[in-house]
Parts: C-alpha cells; structure tokens; sequence
C-alpha cells in the first residue's frame, strides 16, 4: 500500500498540472474577459456574462480586428492600462508560466475586482461551504445507510415499495425546487416563518451566549441542509440496497445460514464488511458534491457566503484569479479525498491490494 499512496501523490501534481493548461487554453478562447467587463461598466453597458459574449461575437461578425467592442469611444491608454492591470499585456507563455510558478507555492494573486487575495476570499467562504457540506453527508449517511439496509432485506415489502416511492422523487426532483418549496412554507415566503432566509448567522450573534449561537447556528443552516439532505440522499440509499441485495445472494450466506448462524449476525458480520466497500469507495465524490456543486444553487437561494457561490460569481465577472484558485482547490481536495477513500477501502477489506495498479 505504501507503493501505491507515493505513486498517487507524485501524480497529483501532473493531474493539477494538466487541469490548468486545459482551464488556461479554454479561458484563452472564451469571449469576453476582464478588460471587456471593465470598459463595459465604465461605459454603462451591461456588463453580466451573456453581453460580453454577444458583444465579442458580434464584434467578429463585424469583421473586428481584436479591438474589445467595449473599448469604441474610450482612450487607448485606458485600455492599455486595464490591459497592464489585468496581465494581459505580457504574452500567452509568459502568463502561462508565471500562472504554474506562482500555484506551485500556492500564490493565486489577487481577485481583479474586490481588494482581497484569492486565498483570503476562499479563507472567508469556505466555513460556510464545509458546514453545509459536512452535516449534509453526515446526514445523508446516517439516513441512507440504514434505509437501504432495510430496503434489500425487506425486497419486494410494502416498506421497500413505499420509501422506493420517496427515494425516486428525491432524486427527480431538483435540490433548487426542494429549497424553494421550504422557503415557501417555512421561512416565510407564504406561510409559516418558522426559519430564517438568508446566511448562517443572526445580526446580534456577538451578544449571544455560547449555547444560543449554537442554537442559532442550527437554525439558520436547517433549511439549506434539509434541501441539500431530500435532494442527495437517494443514490445512496438506492446504491447500498442494490449493494447488500447483492451480497445477500451469494453462496457464503446461504452457507452461513446452513450452519445455523442469526439472520442478524449473517447480516452485520459477513455481510456489512462486502457490501459497504462501494458505498465507502462512493465517499468522496459524494462529499465534493455536497461541499461545492450540489450546494452552489443553494448557496445562491439562502443568500450564504460560500466558496460555490464565489466560484459563481467568479465566473459570471470574468475575475480569472479567483476562478483558478477555486478550480484549483476543488481539484486538490477531490484528488486527495479519493487518496483517502482508496486507503479506507483497504483498510475495510485488507483482501484490496493496490499496489498491482
């Protein structure tokens, strides 16, 4: 095992490596940009990600010769200078090489538009993104294991037919549509206003005793974890039934029901070990859903501060630092934790041997 966890982190680096330069090639390409945004506000211009991209493909229609269309009627030197204060005044290769110096040592610069570094800005956004992530997989773990438990050894039961009808609209139903539905009937949309609407924290949370911020905390992150916790817990439970169905109809447990061994002890002791090993391998992806993507719509419908909606809003005002840096953590973090997974998957069934792979 020792073999196989060094040659997975020589590898990390060539894997960053490689998402940077295809980022880096595809950022290149892309219509608009930062000048592009600035010149579009400083000439009042609509100025959201959708216009650049018109403007820009509008301008090659037009037969433009790389002028920004942004930059018709506004000083050279100013778009020299916003060229100079973005970095585009330096050659492709030059950024290019500058961009892999810089992330070796973990230097992402500064975001373009807020005077803040771009690991200041994740620094400040990623509690909120980790406490949704963490307690929506705890969650979902703790209900979908021993539902799915339950599921296959009570197949084809009313019970199996009834939560399969549950588990089914989970996964059909959009997690932004479960979120609306509760900000609806519970944060006072049209109902009750049982739960607060926006962020994870209440105005006076400075003057609350330790256990009220506790109790406010839990308060105010009940709705999104709800929504993220109905719309993520059906594949897991779906994937440890069909898991445990699996294992329960092999040779060694009717053998170890011949030889007169409890349908619980057959089930937790033979059983468990064989059937979890997907459901663990299935860990990280599921935690990295949770803790950027599958929390970036609820991030934006709650009104939190999380690394998904900054990645989001990133995007949208073409500030690349911050783009990079947050592509290059969620990148990081996903190799890592599926390091982690590997090594709990051995650790869980030492039969595993990676070290032939």
């Amino acid at each position: 095992m020792r073999n196989y966890i060094i040659k997975r982190l020589l590898l990390i680096p060539l894997t960053l490596l490689g998402i940077l330069l295809i980022n880096f090639a595809i950022i290149q390409l892309a219509p608009g940009g930062p000048v592009e945004h600035t010149l579009a506000k400083y000439r009042g211009m609509n100025v959201d990600a959708t216009a650049q991209i018109s403007s820009s493909a509008e301008m090659r229609m037009n037969g433009g010769d790389g002028m920004y269309r942004g930059a018709q009627g506004v000083p050279e030197e100013l778009v020299k200078e916003l060229e100079k204060q973005f970095g585009f005044d330096k050659p492709v290769h030059e950024r290019l090489w500058k961009m892999i110096k810089d992330y070796a040592c973990f230097d992402f610069g500064r975001s373009y538009y807020q005077d803040k570094s771009v690991l200041e800005l994740i620094g400040e956004r990623m509690p909120v993104s980790i406490s949704l992530g963490l307690w929506s997989t705890l969650i979902i773990y703790l209900i979908a294991i021993p539902l799915g438990i339950k599921k296959a050894v009570e197949d084809g039961s009313k019970f199996d037919m009834w939560t399969s009808f549950a588990v089914v609209l989970g996964s059909a139903v959009p997690v932004f549509l479960f979120a609306v539905f509760l900000i609806v009937f519970f944060a006072g949309g049209t109902y009750l206003q049982w739960f607060p609407l926006r962020g994870l924290t209440s105005d006076n949370w400075d003057e609350l005793s330790l256990v009220g911020k506790i109790l406010d905390y839990f308060h105010h992150i009940a709705l999104p974890v709800t929504a993220m916790v109905i719309g993520g817990f059906a594949s897991l439970t779906m994937l440890t039934k069909n898991s445990f169905l699996e294992e329960l109809n092999k040779p060694y447990v009717l053998t170890a029901r011949a030889k007169g061994l409890s349908k619980n002890r057959v089930l937790y002791g033979h059983v468990f070990r064989n059937a979890m090993l997907i459901v663990i391998a299935g860990f990280p992806s599921l935690l990295i859903k949770m803790l950027f993507t599958g929390s970036l719509l609820i991030e934006v419908i709650f009104s939190l501060n999380g690394i998904g909606l900054l990645g989001y809003e990133a995007i949208m005002t073409r500030d690349y630092p911050v783009v990079f840096g947050t592509l290059y953590i969620f990148a990081l973090l996903g190799l890592v934790l599926k390091l982690l997974s590997d090594i709990t998957y051995s650790l869980v069934d030492p039969r595993i041997n990676f070290e032939k792979i």
